[in-house]
């Protein structure tokens, strides 16, 4: 019977927002609309940060890599969440589909939480060690940094996909969400799932906690150096280059903490997609929107381009 029952190679039901009918088009219209702004969003700042002389600086290096993350993101989430909305039945997600979209999704999660670390570190070399910039911040530094955000999202991403998809599931699991998150799927194992929950719970408190406190610690001391200004208008200078990537800090692991950290107890399906939703569709739109609004040295950039195309 157990046989009967469960397969390692099941087909996954997502049910998505099937059971708020009424919302499903606004949903659809509004999920696009935010869709279409961020791939124009992210891929201006590709564009800008790789075209613009004056976009050449560490910062911006970082900036490019976040905004490819973002598009590849939310590129791996959208269009799916786009074909539910559309559709007034909840939607089959096949074995190897739904391993692909966990795996990837693992990936730009955790190279976005060691890229905004790696800007909050670039931020502190240049705010509390500007005479030593050039060298903490070389080139080759800052592709190390770069090359090892990568690569931390694609081993713990590999390792948490072979732990989750190795074990046994029901042989139609029917997945209460509009993608293959972790937690979700992770509940649905028959069994030996404990290994993968505690490997969850490390990698969280690895690639959360870890990070995020290494970006507190960077900002105290920047505050630190802001305070030790004599001049005004120096701090208001020094704090505008930081406040777009603490306020992006703040929505990403925000949400990131509430939706893996809090207790389980605590958690609903309604809560769990809302939340999801907003890091998966709206913050990767928000984040161009941040750094071209409330950065000086990208506005200017921009301006200049379009002087430069409208004769």
């Amino acid at each position: 019977m157990a046989e009967e029952n469960e397969t390692t190679t099941p087909e996954f039901l997502l049910l998505g927002f099937s059971d708020l009918r009424a919302l499903q088009g606004p949903l659809f219209w509004l999920v696009l609309l935010v869709y279409l702004v961020t791939l124009l969003g992210n891929s201006l700042i590709i564009f800008l940060t790789q075209a613009s002389p004056v976009l050449q600086s560490p910062m911006y290096l970082f900036l490019r890599h976040l905004s490819v993350v973002e598009l590849l993101y939310t590129t791996d989430v959208v269009p799916r969440i786009l074909a539910d909305l559309a559709s007034s039945h909840p939607q089959a997600i096949s074995f190897r589909n739904c391993a692909t979209q966990m795996y990837f999704f693992i990936v730009l999660g955790i190279s976005e939480c060691c890229l905004l670390t790696a800007m909050a570190y670039d931020r502190y070399a240049a705010i509390c060690q500007p005479l030593r910039y050039t060298t903490l911040m070389s080139q080759r530094a800052c592709r190390a940094m770069v090359g090892t955000s990568w690569a931390m999202g694609i081993i713990t991403a590999t390792t948490h996909s072979s732990l989750i998809f190795t074990l046994p599931f029901p042989r139609r699991p029917i997945v209460p969400h509009f993608l293959c998150d972790i937690l979700p799927v992770l509940r649905l194992a028959s069994a030996g799932k404990h290994k993968s929950e505690v490997s969850v719970m490390t990698a969280t408190v690895v690639f959360i906690m870890i990070p995020f406190s290494l970006i507190v610690t960077s900002y105290a001391r920047i505050v630190g150096a802001i305070l030790a200004m004599a001049s005004t208008q120096s701090r208001r200078k020094v704090f505008s280059t930081c406040s777009s990537h603490l306020l992006v800090v703040s929505l990403f692991f925000g949400t990131a903490s509430i939706t893996y950290i809090r207790p389980r107890a605590g958690s609903s399906v309604t809560t769990d997609r809302i939340l999801s939703l907003f890091y998966t569709v709206v913050t990767p739109m928000l984040n161009p929107v941040i750094y071209t609004l409330r950065n000086k040295e990208v506005t200017g950039a921009l301006k200049h381009m379009m002087r430069k195309q409208i004769p």
